[in-house]
């Protein structure tokens, strides 16, 4: 996906889909937890997102999904 398709797709303020990017708002109730934990997420490298414009942060759903059953599991066997 370039980074042109992603800013149109962004521009479209729709409902998330899986080929659509979200936005850090979407993601933190995607993944249950606050967006400021998304953010220190993103600082730290701990999860996988797109950077669009150099500020904007984006994540894609299946990248979300991935990392959301890897946290599940280290909260289990913690």
């Amino acid at each position: 996906m370039t980074r042109e398709v992603i800013l149109q797709i962004d521009r479209h303020n729709s409902t998330p889909s899986d080929d659509r990017p979200l936005s850090v708002k979407e993601a933190s109730r995607y993944l249950g937890v606050s967006p400021q934990t998304v953010y220190l997420w993103v600082e730290r490298k701990q999860i996988p997102h797109l950077r669009v414009m150099g500020r904007n942060i984006r994540f894609l759903k299946p990248d979300l999904e991935t990392f959301r059953a890897s946290f599940r599991q280290e909260m289990e066997n913690a």
